[in-house]
């Protein structure tokens, strides 16, 4: 056995090595360019090299990693073609929606094709007379079972546009060119592209931070990106770390949604809108839920939605935790930023209480089912006809508010679940290089908590009622309702008086006080 090994180990070594040097020798780049931006398309040049077959098979990702529907990017492709280094005509079949086989020896193939971008949403491609707003996962094909490779970007830009805003790491040698170090993390990047508006940026422990867009509107822009600032700052002291080299905000223009990256968020933006402190609260809340995804979800992650599988649903029942509690911590942060009052703060929690109380589905999906269910009904649940559906976006910061004071009251409020969070940021994703469980999650609460809270997750994966006085009353609130003309009932979260010494301490520390 002894000598087995002594054999096995320089052979693996030998493997590695060779399969580390195929890696090196294939070469993939892609250019962008935008020849006519009227026509609502763009062009991609896909050049492959160093991959030795008598064919490929390319595919297109089916979906875009944090907006969890199949959307078939494949539809959009128009006019593919195929050629050798000699600019000889190879065969290209499409074997079905998002497949295509190359057939014919090549040293060197060039893949030329059209994609239609003429819809205005965060998670496809757009193109109109004015900028281009580049969806990677509607973008890149890629060679299947490639996706570990080094990727290369070229943006050639229409004569009258001059600007290009991406996560992608730039070239300094050369202007407008990119590259990723994985398809992973070139999809990952979107690309927004025109004459473009960059407000002043800032730094976060020596890291800048830019705020780039395209018809970003009249607003203080001065005054907007200091709160903004003030946000990141504090998710990043209440995580404790920062895991990447540069972050860029990318907005894409009016309209809805945002979707978030490792370095990048892109998001929805109309600086008209912030005519209030109201609707200031509400865009800056919105932003830093987008950024708290690069912890919670981006590295934070269920084990399901990592290595991505870009074929097919990647079905999880944690969304709970990546999209529910981030909604959860977007107040949290804002509130740490010292950028939303008590009542603000409590406010908003109470919002989600009555939409979440008032939602006929809660008697029939429980927020577990909720997040594996979303790729066929939609992350806000089933619209229309008889609600049987809920969102994790209402309960799951809910469920997030209880189990918080859980943690609190049990751990003596030694510990609440921002220890969680970095536990499980610190452990799985820095550590173990890995998602967690559904076991895990719950395990890790209770390791902070000093106790088992099973009645806690039992509101998570049924549709228990939730025992709101009980919960609350660990951090001395309590829920006061008033019923409306339609029978739905409006909550508000409120002190309970003659708080106890312990009551206090905890409803003081989550208040940041």
């Amino acid at each position: 056995m002894k000598n087995m090994r002594s054999l096995a180990l320089p052979f693996l070594l030998l493997l590695m090595l060779v399969q580390l040097s195929a890696v090196a020798q294939n070469k993939f780049s892609y250019t962008i360019s935008i020849p006519d931006p009227s026509s609502e398309s763009y062009q991609v040049e896909m050049n492959i090299s160093g991959v030795h077959s008598e064919s490929l098979v390319l595919k297109m990702p089916k979906w875009m990693p944090g907006y969890y529907q199949i959307m078939d990017y494949a539809k959009d492709v128009r006019a593919i073609k195929a050629t050798d280094e000699n600019g000889e005509t190879l065969t290209v079949n499409q074997l079905n929606e998002n497949t295509w086989k190359v057939s014919g020896s090549a040293k060197q193939v060039k893949v030329n094709y059209t994609v239609e971008a003429k819809r205005a949403f965060v998670a496809v491609s757009k193109v109109d007379k004015e900028h281009a707003y580049i969806a990677p996962c509607n973008t890149y094909l890629y060679v299947d079972g490639m996706l570990n490779n080094p990727v290369e970007v070229n943006v050639k830009l229409p004569a009258q546009w001059k600007d290009v805003a991406t996560g992608l790491e730039p070239v300094k040698s050369a202007s407008n060119k990119f590259t990723a170090v994985d398809y992973d993390f070139l999809y990952d990047c979107p690309i927004l592209i025109g004459n473009l508006e960059e407000l002043p940026s800032f730094e976060v422990q020596g890291i800048k931070h830019r705020f780039i867009g395209y018809k970003m509107g009249e607003f203080d822009k001065a005054d907007f990106m200091a709160k903004l600032h003030k946000s990141v700052e504090a998710a990043v002291e209440l995580m404790g770390d920062i895991p990447y080299k540069h972050y860029t905000f990318l907005a894409i223009g009016p309209g809805m949604g945002g979707i978030e990256h490792l370095n990048s968020t892109t998001i929805s933006f109309d600086g008209n809108n912030l005519r209030s402190h109201e609707a200031e609260n509400g865009i800056l809340s919105f932003i830093t839920h987008e950024y708290f995804h690069h912890y919670n979800v981006k590295r934070i992650r269920p084990v399901e939605l990592g290595p991505v599988d870009y074929d097919r649903e990647n079905r999880t029942t944690q969304l709970w935790v990546s999209e529910g509690l981030t909604v959860y911590y977007e107040y949290i942060v804002l509130k740490e930023a010292g950028l939303l009052t008590n009542e603000e703060f409590m406010q908003y929690y109470s919002n989600e209480i009555t939409a979440s109380e008032n939602d006929p589905g809660k008697e029939y999906q429980s927020l577990t089912e909720s997040s594996y269910r979303t790729w066929d009904e939609g992350p806000f649940g089933v619209r229309g006809g008889k609600d049987t559906a809920i969102t994790y976006y209402e309960k799951g910061p809910v469920a997030g508010l209880l189990l918080d004071f859980a943690i609190r009251h049990n751990s003596d409020n030694e510990q609440s679940l921002d220890d969680v969070m970095r536990y499980l940021y610190n452990h799985y994703y820095k550590e173990l290089g890995r998602g967690f469980t559904d076991a895990e999650v719950q395990q890790a609460c209770e390791i902070a908590a000093g106790t088992k809270l099973d009645e806690v997750f039992e509101y998570i994966t049924t549709t228990s009622p939730l025992n709101y006085k009980k919960y609350l009353g660990y951090g001395g609130l309590k829920l006061a309702g008033q019923k409306d003309i339609k029978g739905n009932t409006s909550y508000q979260l409120v002190r309970i008086e003659n708080l106890s010494k312990k009551q206090q301490a905890i409803l003081s520390s989550w208040l940041r006080e």
